[in-house]
């Protein structure tokens, strides 16, 4: 798999690359992932970095110039290892993965997936990296137009995903594929008695009053994650009430959001932890009573709906295709943009206990259906998919086991 970025960095997008590389291992395939030089390394997956850069030693998450290096190194990288492995197939996660791939999907006559994140131009909206009335945007909206039609096959996490790449880049529908994200719900599950006593512990670890209702958030600190709005909304909250306990865990600008809390008169009532290993994640959102997600982008996926689904907690997110994807009915919603209406809904929560828990566990059963074995199998399935339908199908002796609906032999993953 072709991962332009800091993997693994417990967060987001990394979750579903790891997730899935993991369960396509296990089903009996070899996923090597091809990434920057930064990151952690996970036991059992396999993970080809770049050479390290010496003057950004420090670069996780973001758009950035200094990408341009990095993404360099990659293809280098990604051209070694190619040859070394021959893949079947090249995964590639993100445009910016689509773009390096190319090339040597081309060179090895093999099929592209690309995973789509998100609109690439709307991301660099997003991140404040490209001005949307500035000369370069439409160039960049050219370039993603182009991926998103080259590549052979494109897995999406939502429908609306599907829907925006019909309709905003002419896409082919036949060629999309819209796979959610998954969840462990053996690892993520509701509290249990056995475990309060930990959970008592933690909390006072981390200085939250036994007596308060927890609200969690988990995930990366940015703007557009939402994360100005949430504070604003807790500050909002705790206007009318003082029962309540904000964690706010996730990374990077974690101090930055801190002298925020303290500008808004929060301090006692928020906690940030920083960066929380994704192994350690189930133990942290069971301090949560309500957990809230107010990402702001249109376009990108949510997978930590689906831990806070499994989970069992209420969840409060801004109203949008995405939300509404996973969390239907169950979910309490906000106006977009809206910190009030944010407000709003995490003390309705907050008055009505019994309805949270309530809604809790009907969002737990309802995130059954997400497990990432059966994702896996769907994953195969366009693999098989790409294969058979690529100009160089004639050439790959496997694919007769594949047209008789048998694989029988492991796919090489790039």
């Amino acid at each position: 798999m072709v991962a332009p970025t800091s993997f693994f960095g417990d967060y987001g997008c990394h979750v579903r690359i790891l997730e899935e590389a993991r369960i396509l291992e296990a089903l009996g395939n070899q996923v090597t992932i091809v990434t920057y030089f930064k990151g952690r390394d996970v036991p059992g997956v396999r993970i080809e970095r770049t050479r390290p850069v010496p003057w950004r030693p420090h670069y996780d998450v973001g758009s950035s110039r200094h990408k341009l290096v990095f993404d360099l190194l990659l293809a280098a990288r990604l051209f070694r290892v190619a040859l070394r492995d021959r893949p079947d197939v090249i995964h590639a996660h993100t445009h910016e993965g689509a773009f390096l791939a190319l090339p040597m999907a081309k060179l090895w006559r093999v099929p592209l997936v690309l995973d789509f994140q998100g609109s690439m131009s709307s991301e660099m909206v997003d991140h404040r990296f490209l001005n949307p009335h500035g000369p370069f945007y439409r160039p960049v909206r050219w370039l993603e137009t182009w991926l998103d039609n080259i590549a052979d096959v494109i897995i999406t996490s939502s429908y609306h995903a599907e829907d925006l790449l019909v309709q905003q880049f002419g896409c082919r529908p036949e060629k999309i594929f819209p796979i959610p994200d998954g969840v462990n719900p053996e690892l993520f599950h509701p509290r249990t008695s056995d475990e309060a006593p930990a959970v008592a512990q933690l909390k006072a670890q981390l200085g939250i009053p036994p007596d308060r209702q927890v609200v969690v958030y988990l995930g990366l600190l940015a703007e557009y994650q939402g994360t100005n709005l949430l504070l604003q909304a807790a500050a909002q909250v705790l206007q009318s009430r003082r029962d309540v306990h904000f964690l706010v865990m996730g990374y990077p600008g974690e101090q930055v959001y801190r002298r925020q809390a303290g500008d808004l008169g929060l301090n006692g009532h928020v906690t940030f932890t920083g960066r929380i290993p994704y192994e350690y994640a189930p133990q942290y959102l069971a301090l949560g009573d309500i957990a809230v997600a107010p990402k702001l982008s249109a376009t990108e996926g949510s997978g930590k709906l689906l831990n806070y689904m499994a989970m069992g907690l209420p969840i409060v997110a801004f109203d949008t295709p995405v939300s509404r994807e996973y969390l239907s009915h169950l979910g309490v919603y906000a106006p977009p943009s809206d910190a009030a209406g944010l407000a709003k809904s995490i003390s309705m929560l907050v008055d009505d206990p019994a309805q949270a828990r309530k809604i809790g566990l009907e969002l737990r059963e309802q995130v059954m259906g997400y497990s990432w074995p059966g994702i896996a199998q769907r994953i195969l399935d366009v693999y098989d998919y790409s294969v058979l339908s690529h100009p160089a199908r004639n050439s790959k002796p496997r694919l007769k086991s594949i047209e008789r609906g048998l694989r029988t032999e492991r796919i090489k993953i790039l």
